[in-house]
């Protein structure tokens, strides 16, 4: 059973190092308390874990891949144009009374949506499967679950340390152009397979930085037509009653 659980952990651990789903964890942890997050991850990974063991090899001819990866790309980009959003969706943003960081709508839910869709048909999801064949599936999973949450909780570590020494306006343009990147990548590598995953994921760069661009100029402008207002004249003083 230790054996078992071990070589789940050691395996899956691995695996996870520089996936995608550590970026998004960290990202996740500029925007969101870190326990949230943590939780978000930690149930997303025990049910897909769960039905990767109980199904085994199986599953991966069931599930429609490209179908769920286009549902994902779909669901970071929402996710990216949201938070980008919160900072330039309206002209009195900057004017706007400051929220409480990492304090929006059910992040808990964002965070888990986004990691069912994103493990759904991922290669730790299939590895997790082979070794459920030869090994209890229980073990299995315990340690899958275990190896990918320590995995992510790397990534976090290391997002709650980024976002102390960032303001929030940074993160969360930040957060907003890397989800732009993870939408527009799962998206080219489910609708077009043989573009290849190198190719395109450069590519994908071009979505984060047409949006980048855009708000640079954005924010001159808004800086310009500001500096062209004329200040208003201070009221002069009523002459005193004589």
């Amino acid at each position: 059973m230790i054996t078992t659980i071990l070589l789940s952990v050691g395996i899956v651990f691995l695996a996870e190092l520089g996936d995608k789903s550590q970026l998004m964890a960290l990202t996740f942890a500029l925007r969101y308390r870190w326990w949230v997050v943590l939780g978000g991850i930690a149930s997303a990974t025990a049910a897909v874990h769960l039905i990767s063991v109980g199904v085994g090899y199986f599953l991966g001819a069931a599930l429609p891949t490209r179908a769920i990866a286009l549902v994902a790309a779909v669901t970071f980009l929402v996710v990216g144009l949201w938070s980008l959003r919160e900072h330039f969706g309206s002209d009195d943003a900057q004017d706007a009374e400051p929220k409480p960081p990492r304090a929006n709508t059910a992040p808990y839910f964002v965070v888990l949506s986004a990691f069912l869709l994103a493990e759904l048909g991922d290669r730790t999801m299939f590895a997790t499967a082979a070794l459920a064949t030869d090994n209890s599936w229980v073990d299995v999973w315990i340690g899958s679950t275990i190896g990918m949450v320590a995995a992510d909780a790397l990534a976090i570590a290391v997002g709650i340390l980024v976002g102390k020494h960032l303001p929030e306006h940074v993160i969360g343009i930040g957060s907003g152009l890397l989800f732009l990147y993870f939408g527009t990548a799962s998206l080219f590598a489910a609708a077009i397979p043989g573009l290849g995953l190198l190719t395109g994921g450069a590519v994908a760069l071009l979505a984060p930085a047409a949006a980048g661009i855009a708000l640079l100029i954005r924010a001159r402008l808004a800086r310009r037509d500001a500096e062209l207002v004329p200040d208003q004249p201070a009221a002069e003083p009523a002459e005193e009653m004589r």
